[in-house]
């Protein structure tokens, strides 16, 4: 599935890059998201990361949402809405959710059309 995530410092550096993986690894936690986090852990030497931002494809589901969480990252932008299992306003809205200890900005629909149509052209070629 053509999910890219990228992360960015508070000064709009690349920090780290992630792509889907579920099938190449045969790993259920191969999302762009988690994939992505863990880079940027690594590469920072840290498990919060407070100052950075994600960007990524395709709205997070709830495991990615709640990474984002854990994580403590403050930003998201994504692009295209995932009607079947977003969690960050389409499906459910667990990231924003008032009763959550970490609070997370949420910028959606940046480049939806472009996002969302790499995801038609990748269904499509797929049937």
């Amino acid at each position: 599935m053509p999910v890219g995530a990228v992360i960015l410092n508070k000064d709009g550096e690349i920090v780290a890059l992630g792509n889907n993986q579920r099938e190449l690894l045969k790993d259920p936690l191969g999302h762009a998201e988690i994939v992505a986090i863990k880079a940027a852990s690594r590469s920072i030497g840290a498990w919060r990361l407070d100052e950075c931002t994600l960007v990524v494809t395709l709205e997070p589901c709830v495991m990615c949402a709640g990474a984002i969480m854990a994580a403590r990252i403050p930003r998201l932008v994504f692009g295209a809405w995932d009607e079947k299992a977003g969690a960050c306003g389409s499906v459910w809205d667990l990231i924003r959710d008032p009763r959550a200890l970490h609070k997370v900005e949420v910028i959606p629909g940046v480049l939806e059309q472009e996002c969302a149509e790499l995801l038609t052209q990748f269904f499509a070629q797929k049937r």
